[in-house]
C-alpha cells in the first residue's frame, strides 16, 4: 500500500513563513530587553537644561511641568546587577576603597517612574519634607533619596552597601543614590548639574567655581542662590557635600511636583 504524504498547499507555507517570523522578531525583542541604553524622545519646548537628563525615556512639558520618565537602571556597571538579565555585561564585583563594604541582598529591578516637577520652581511659602523614596532624579535617569535609610534611620549602617558608584537597590530593586553618585562626578566632572529634585531646583556636584562646598556654606535645605553654568541668570540650587546630610537638608525649598511608579 502507498502512503500518501501531506503537500502543503501555498497558503499554509505563506502562514508557516509568517509564523516563523514572528518567533524570530520575538526573540529580537526579548533580547534588547537586556539593554540598558535608552533613547530619549523630548518634546517640544522643552528646556535646554532638561535636554541633559540623558537616562530619560521621555521629556516633555505638560501645562506648568516637565515630565520626566525614567525606568532606574543605572547605566555604569555594578554589583547589584548580578544575578539579573543585565549581569553579562553590566556586573562588576565591588572595588572600591571602603573596607566596611558588604553588599546588600537585593538586585536591580526595572521601574517605571514618572517624575512631574515645576517648570518654573519657586520658593514654598510652607516647606515639606523629603520623602522615603525618590525626592528627585538624576542626569542618568537614576532615583535620588535623602539622607535617611527605613524608618528615616541615619545613613550609618547602609552606607556601607553603597557601591563604588555610591548607590544601592531598596527591596523592591530600585536603584538609587543618597549621596555622591561617584560615576556622574567622575563623568560630568564635580561641578556638574546631577539632576533635579521634585520642587525642580537643580541639584550640583560639591564643587563651585573651584571651590569644594561643605555643609556650613548652605542653608539649612542644603541649598544657596547663585550663578551657575546653566542659570547665568542665577537660581537657587542644592549641592552635593561629602557630610550629612549629602543632597537636601530640611526639606524641600520649593513646592514638590509628583512622582508615580
Amino acid at each position: 500500500m502507498k502512503i500518501k504524504l501531506f503537500q502543503p498547499t501555498g497558503s499554509i507555507v505563506l502562514l508557516l513563513v509568517i509564523i516563523c517570523a514572528c518567533k524570530k522578531n520575538a526573540s529580537n525583542d526579548s533580547s534588547t530587553d537586556n539593554s540598558v541604553t535608552v533613547t530619549t524622545n523630548v518634546g517640544a519646548s522643552v528646556p535646554d537644561v532638561y535636554k541633559k537628563i540623558y537616562g530619560a525615556t521621555d521629556i516633555y512639558i505638560e501645562g506648568d511641568y516637565v515630565v520626566i520618565k525614567a525606568k532606574n537602571l543605572p547605566d555604569h556597571k555594578t554589583p547589584y546587577y548580578q544575578n539579573t538579565k543585565w549581569a553579562s555585561t553590566m556586573y562588576e564585583a565591588y572595588n572600591g576603597t571602603n573596607s566596611q563594604w558588604s553588599q546588600n541582598p537585593n538586585t536591580i529591578a526595572e521601574n517605571d517612574a514618572t517624575y512631574k516637577i515645576p517648570l518654573h520652581p519657586a520658593v514654598a511659602s510652607t516647606h515639606v519634607s523629603t520623602p522615603l523614596g525618590s525626592m528627585g532624579v538624576a542626569v542618568n535617569g537614576i532615583a535620588i533619596f535623602n539622607q535617611y535609610a527605613a524608618m528615616r534611620a541615619p545613613l550609618t549602617n547602609e552606607v556601607n552597601g553603597f557601591d563604588q558608584y555610591g548607590g544601592h537597590p531598596q527591596q523592591s530593586g530600585v536603584y538609587h543614590y543618597h549621596a555622591e553618585p561617584y560615576y556622574l562626578t567622575t563623568k560630568k566632572g564635580k561641578d556638574a548639574l546631577i539632576g533635579f529634585l521634585l520642587d525642580g531646583f537643580p541639584v550640583y556636584g560639591p564643587l563651585e567655581n573651584g571651590k569644594t562646598i561643605a555643609n556650613a556654606d548652605l542653608d539649612v535645605y542644603h541649598g544657596h542662590t547663585g550663578v551657575t553654568a546653566d542659570y547665568p541668570s542665577g537660581i537657587y540650587h542644592y549641592h552635593i557635600t561629602s557630610a550629612d546630610p549629602y543632597i537636601n537638608g530640611n526639606g524641600f525649598y520649593g513646592t514638590p511636583g509628583t512622582i508615580s511608579q
